[in-house]
């Protein structure tokens, strides 16, 4: 069994049973479809089958490599954008103290590059780094996505700068294409340690290649305990194809209130920890469902925090909204509010009581309020945040957005429309080839 419950009780009143029916009939064909990889985009379904498939051997190795790092780096700088960053952030920021980047931890602390071109964040990392000792990891898997790589050849040029050659290629980790693409080719060159991202999985489906293991590692998070959360979700995935299985919940509820005029979905949290995992989640749903003039819109908030910015627009705006609620049942810890004899703020009716029943309350009355203002809520729980209930989660949404992809009647597992931006880019900068566009570009 799997440790997520998905309740639908708030979406009754906003589609029918006849409604949500039409998208149970399709869950057994559409499982079938997606472990048969019979269906569009089936040569990157290499992730449907991954946690069962990372050997004892292949942790202990990426372990050893982490820790090899950990000993030698106050800082370790992940360089990559979407998928091969976002994943191994979410998790980090999710099992990490909120305070991570001031307090001692023991870890080396995360910092990330090659997710934007800002020079003044650029200045300020290599300013950070001429003072710390640290190591990287540079994720691609061509080596020629622009952000990253131009990120890695500044910090390639700093690194051999402060170390040397010899003591630099220690430091860099590659985590790329198994047998081509420059990033390859300058790894076999430089003799840097790389792992292989695998040519079926997508970035937005590799947290739990080494695009994320390794980062995880190196934060001191035990990836053995993810992976096994994984494992078990995905178990429980292929023991349950059909409309009980909780992803299948999930995917059935939202498709059904998308065709019912629900076209964006809001991710909320109650806990700021999960921020980040709500950033993968948008990429994760996002790139794979928005296409062909269809999909979903994935937007998120913290709560209560956006309540206070965004929730005059959720509780009374345009009507086509959704939202789906990771419900944290158990926090790891009990901080009590304390009895105050002038009571001037007017909380003692609640002294004693633990901080988490307040924010449970806020999510029971916010879900109430929502739904009585027109906005069916999807509740995703979950008993705590750790390692294994993590892990379940990301492979619980993996299979979700396939399922929902293609119920949707998309390729769930491309995106042309990503490189429309990149043409132009590359044709404003002057690269060879693009010589065309530019002309184009230029008199618009």
């Amino acid at each position: 069994m799997t440790d997520i419950k998905v309740e639908l009780s708030h979406i009754k009143g906003f589609i029918s049973e006849n409604q949500l029916d039409t998208y149970k009939k399709k869950v057994a064909a559409t499982f079938d479809t997606i472990y048969s990889r019979t269906g569009a985009g089936n040569d990157f379904l290499g992730w449907v089958n991954l946690p069962s498939s990372i050997t004892a051997d292949f942790i202990k190795d990426v372990k050893a490599t982490a820790e090899a790092l950990r000993k030698k780096s106050e800082v370790f700088v992940v360089v990559g954008i979407g998928g091969s960053y976002l994943g191994a952030r979410a998790v980090i920021e999710a099992l990490s103290n909120h305070f991570a980047q001031l307090v001692e931890t023991g870890s080396p602390k995360i910092i990330y590059a090659g997710h934007n071109m800002s020079e003044d964040y650029m200045h300020d990392l290599i300013e950070l780094l001429d003072k710390k000792e640290y190591s990287m990891t540079v994720i691609s898997k061509s080596g020629t996505t622009t952000e990253p790589a131009v990120a890695f050849r500044i910090l390639k040029n700093h690194i051999e700068k402060k170390y040397g050659k010899e003591e630099a290629k220690t430091r860099i980790v590659a985590i790329t294409d198994k047998a081509k693409g420059a990033l390859k080719v300058l790894s076999d060159s430089e003799g840097y340690k790389t792992y292989v991202v695998p040519d079926d999985v997508g970035g937005r489906y590799s947290v739990l290649t080494p695009v994320g293991l390794l980062p995880i590692a190196v934060a001191g998070i035990d990836i053995e305990k993810l992976v096994a959360g994984a494992q078990l979700m995905e178990k429980y995935c292929i023991d349950n194809q059909n409309d009980g299985n909780v992803a299948a919940q999930y995917a059935v509820a939202r498709q059904a209130l998308y065709h019912a005029g629900k076209t964006n979905e809001i991710l909320v949290n109650y806990e700021p920890r999960l921020c980040y995992f709500s950033e993968w989640w948008k990429q994760l749903y996002g790139e794979s469902e928005g296409k062909d003039g269809k999909g979903i819109f994935p937007a998120s908030v913290t709560f209560t925090t956006d309540l206070h910015s965004m929730g005059q627009y959720i509780q009374e705006g345009l009507r086509n909204l959704m939202e789906t609620v990771i419900s944290v049942e158990n926090p790891a810890n009990d901080v009590r509010i304390p009895q105050d004899d002038a009571n001037l703020d007017q909380m003692n009716y609640i002294a004693g009581r633990r901080l988490n029943d307040v924010n449970q309350t806020a999510e029971k009355a916010t879900i109430l309020a929502h739904v009585d203002g027109g906005v069916p809520n999807i509740r995703i729980a979950v008993p705590r945040i750790d390692a294994n209930v993590l892990g379940q989660l990301i492979y619980f949404f993996e299979i979700g957005c396939a399922l929902s992809g293609y119920m949707l009647e998309v390729n769930p597992f491309n995106q042309p429309g990503v490189e429309a931006y990149k043409k132009n880019m590359f044709a404003l900068l002057g690269k060879p080839g693009y010589e065309e566009l530019r002309e184009k570009l230029l008199k618009r």
